[in-house]
């Protein structure tokens, strides 16, 4: 085996907001991590720099391309990650 097996790849992760959310957070961010990350710990390194994100984060749908998915979700691959906030209309 290979010694590269045992390199961990660093994934970067670019946030894209639409909504209310995308009045607090900047227009390009991108967070990098040594290795897989749930999307859960993503917003929590969001909350971490931009804490007045953190009552719209916790309101807002995720979702990767057009898929709207948990926070639990694991991303292992550099992956732009979209936040939905919610919205109200009739």
């Amino acid at each position: 085996m290979s010694d590269q097996c045992n390199i961990s790849k660093v994934i970067t992760v670019k946030v894209q907001c639409f909504g209310a959310i995308e009045r607090q957070l900047p227009q390009d961010l991108n967070l990098q991590f040594s290795s897989q990350v749930m999307i859960r710990d993503v917003l929590a390194d969001v909350v971490r720099t931009y804490p007045e994100s953190s009552a719209l984060l916790e309101r807002c749908a995720c979702a990767v391309g057009e898929d709207i998915i948990p926070r639990q979700s694991l991303l292992n691959t550099d992956t732009t990650l979209v936040l939905l906030s919610p919205v109200a209309g009739g």
